[in-house]
């Protein structure tokens, strides 16, 4: 369950490694696993992209990761437990307990410190340090200070360049983890909030926007860097971008070329706070449009851009609707213009990997009538938009959950 709620980017991407790590050592705090369960093994998995047109880098490994496509069962207990150690964390992060310990030193930080910085003195902030002592977030001395874990000082202090604790505890902690504590209800009724209406809220839109951005913006370097060729490129359009990340990423990288945003209106506004961060060179080059990017008309011209880019709509928009999206995609290209689609998906046999599979199934809690994407899926449709289906290629971007798929005009 704990991996139903997590969400995507290379930064994300290794919190959903650690955390199934965590939700392994959960297991073993509540008891010990009788002789016929199924033992997992204990290899370490990499854990970020790989590069499929050239030799995978050395990827990081984190101590005790379990992955979810080994040993030939489940283990029944590391997934129906692994929510109590996701919102052990949400509640380190919200408490700011991992910063305090950070400004501790090197000595580490006694309970009555970190009672006094969180306004906590009860037993159970006593209790929440046991469990993220035990989960290995934390340390404890036999003098009983608290030190942050190697990962944790990482990515969970603010102050560290890598921080990425901001996405876990506003969107994933209070977003998405809530939402899918209405999957069940979901399945059996088919009624769900979609993006549109979920992100008309502008705290949601806000809290969305803002905590996706950081995360959008490593996977869109990485996409640039190790992926695509954008030469010659001058007009993309970024269809449903969010923060616009993509887009102030692709025109820092392209001297010259202007993005158009399409974005729904609540997210425009956030967006345009964070478009102001950026250089004036870039805010120059980028323009949001508001709109519903499921509106059968797009308000831009046809045959007008080099790139139109779709990551996370696919999976996020009915099912009826994609067809039309890419379909759109195709009069707004040039011709040997080329679309992107980046999103969470599995392979074609349908069988995993698992991060992509259960990111899938988180979708269809803001997105009940959508569709579990694949290359393939992604691929007969571009066909029927017009796109050459042989010349399709598809890539591997955030290890073992997001794919790449490009058609040509």
């Amino acid at each position: 369950l704990i991996l139903f709620s997590l969400f995507a980017f290379p930064r994300p991407l290794e919190a959903l490694f650690k955390m199934a790590a965590i939700a392994r050592n959960v297991f073993r705090a509540v008891g010990t696993v009788s002789a016929s369960r199924c033992q997992l093994s204990q290899a370490v998995r990499p854990a970020v992209a790989t590069i499929v047109s050239r030799p995978a880098p050395q990827r990081r490994s984190f101590a005790g990761r379990v992955g979810w496509e080994e040993g030939q069962d489940v283990d029944l207990d590391s997934v129906a437990y692994g929510f109590m150690a996701s919102q052990a964390l949400f509640s380190g992060l919200e408490l700011n307990i991992f910063d305090t310990i950070a400004e501790a030193g090197e000595a580490g930080a006694s309970l009555e410190k970190i009672q006094a910085a969180a306004g906590v003195s009860a037993p159970r902030l006593q209790t929440l340090l046991t469990a993220l002592v035990s989960v290995k977030c934390l340390r404890r001395s036999p003098e009983g200070l608290y030190t942050n874990s190697p990962n944790t000082s990482q990515y969970l202090v603010s102050s560290s360049r890598h921080f990425y604790g901001d996405y876990l505890k506003l969107q994933i902690g209070r977003q998405f983890y809530h939402r899918m504590g209405a999957l069940p209800e979901v399945m059996t009724t088919g009624q769900a909030p979609s993006y549109a209406s979920w992100f008309s809220d502008p705290e949601v839109a806000q809290t969305y926007t803002q905590a996706q951005h950081n995360g959008s913006v490593a996977t869109a370097k990485y996409l640039v860097k190790k992926k695509l060729s954008l030469d010659g490129v001058k007009d993309m359009l970024d269809v449903g971008g969010g923060s616009g990340a993509f887009s102030y990423v692709f025109a820092g990288a392209v001297p010259g070329l202007k993005s158009t945003v399409l974005e729904l209106p609540e997210v425009c506004r956030t967006a345009e706070t964070i478009k102001s961060q950026q250089t004036e060179d870039v805010q120059s080059r980028v323009n949001f449009v508001e709109l519903d990017a499921t509106s059968p008309d797009w308000p831009v011209q046809d045959a007008a851009y080099g790139v139109v880019l779709m990551s996370y709509i696919s999976g996020s928009v009915p099912e009826s609707i994609i067809a039309a999206l890419y379909s759109n995609a195709y009069k707004a290209l040039r011709p040997g213009g080329h679309l992107l689609v980046h999103d969470f998906m599995v392979n074609d046999s349908l069988d995993g990997p698992a991060l992509g599979a259960l990111w899938g199934l988180q979708h269809v809690t803001v997105n009940a009538d959508g569709l579990g994407l694949c290359p393939k899926e992604i691929i007969d449709r571009f066909g029927k938009a017009g796109f050459d289906t042989s010349k399709c290629e598809t890539k591997e971007m955030i290890h073992g959950m997001t794919k790449l798929v490009v058609a040509q005009k």
